[in-house]
Order: structure tokens, then sequence, then C-alpha cells
């Protein structure tokens, strides 16, 4: 596992390098992996969230605190894809967390070129991305944290139980939740998953 973890790492892109591609991919029309028409408009609704996110995104200064004072080096290395919401929502929180701390080092793998890694993190058994393994200096697991908040997950679960499935109405209230909460959740879970309090 450690091996797998240190080989991810050394072929991870950074956030900036991660963005370079997603350009490229919505300028060519184009996603990562499959090359459905679905995947290829979330990549490209994705990349003007994310956007958005970049210029917009806050945290709140307990919690900048927090980060700061975060003493132990580690790298974040997150499995994700251009075309995943959750993604686009979470990356930009976390770009700005690394970007406090002098001791957090953000890394990004795509998921579908990544099977046996992605298969080392499975949620209730499915592909669900993005995932965040922290990781320490000598690449042992500290934490993980996926693929969405709490708050988010409750709100597809319930969902899920009232309607059977995920389908494009629930993907639209997930939108509007996410542009209501502000990233605040994603933070807060960041936190309580490092086991500090804002």
């Amino acid at each position: 596992m450690k091996t797998l973890l240190e080989n991810s790492v050394k072929k991870a892109m950074d956030y900036s390098e991660y963005n370079l591609l997603f350009k490229q991919l919505v300028e060519e029309g184009r996603t990562t992996g499959e090359q459905t028409q679905e995947k290829i408009d979330y990549t490209k609704l994705n990349f003007s969230r994310t956007k958005r996110l970049d210029k917009t995104a806050e945290i709140s200064e307990e919690s900048i605190e927090i980060f700061k004072n975060i003493s132990e080096k580690q790298t974040w290395l997150v499995i994700s894809e251009p075309w995943c919401g959750d993604a686009a929502q979470t990356l930009p929180f976390l770009n700005k967390i690394a970007e406090i701390s002098e001791n957090i080092d953000l890394k990004i793998v795509l998921r579908d070129e990544n099977p046996e890694l992605m298969d080392a993190f499975l949620t209730n058994g499915s592909r669900s991305i993005p995932i965040v393994i922290m990781l320490d200096e000598n690449f042992n697991v500290l934490k993980t944290f996926g693929p969405r908040s709490k708050a988010a997950t409750k709100l597809l679960n319930d969902y899920k139980l009232h309607h059977g499935k995920i389908d494009d109405a629930f993907k639209e209230m997930l939108q509007i939740w996410y542009n209501n909460d502000k990233g605040v959740s994603i933070v807060n879970d960041i936190l309580e998953t490092l086991e500090v309090r804002a």
C-alpha cells in the first residue's frame, strides 16, 4: 500500500496543473476517461464552477488560524475527475487550505487512470470521488475525507430513500445546496477529520 501511495504522489498533479488540464479539456470539447456527452457537458459546467469558487471561496478566520497551525507536514492526495460535480465543489476549498498551511501539499490524481488506488479507498463499495487521502511524510495514511461532507451525504441518502435513485432533479438541488452552504460543511468536516475544532 505504501508503495502504491508513494508512486501515486510522484505522478500526481498540483492544483494549477489540474486546472490547466481542465481548461484544455473544455477548449477541446473533451473530458477524462469515457467520452460521453454527459461527462463532457459536466466537465464544462464544473470548470466554470471551479473558476468561480477559486475567486469567491472564503474560509473563516478561526479556521484559517487552525490550518496555519498544522505542525505536521502532510500530503493531501485527492482522487478526482473533472466531470465530477462534488470534486468541483471541494477542490477549490482544499486548495485554499493548502495555500494557508505551509505544511499541506495538495496533489491530485485521476480516478480512472488509477483503479488500484481508487479500489483501496472505496465508499460503501463504490468508486465515489473526490477522496482526500491525508498522508504523513512516510506515506502513512493519517485520515481520509470524502466523497462529500456529512450534510451533503445526508441530503443524497434521504433523496435516494424517497425517490429510489439519484436523478437530474437531485443534482440541481445539490448544486443549490452547495451554493448556499458556501463550503462551510466541507471545511468543518475537514477540521473534524483532522480532529481540530474551529
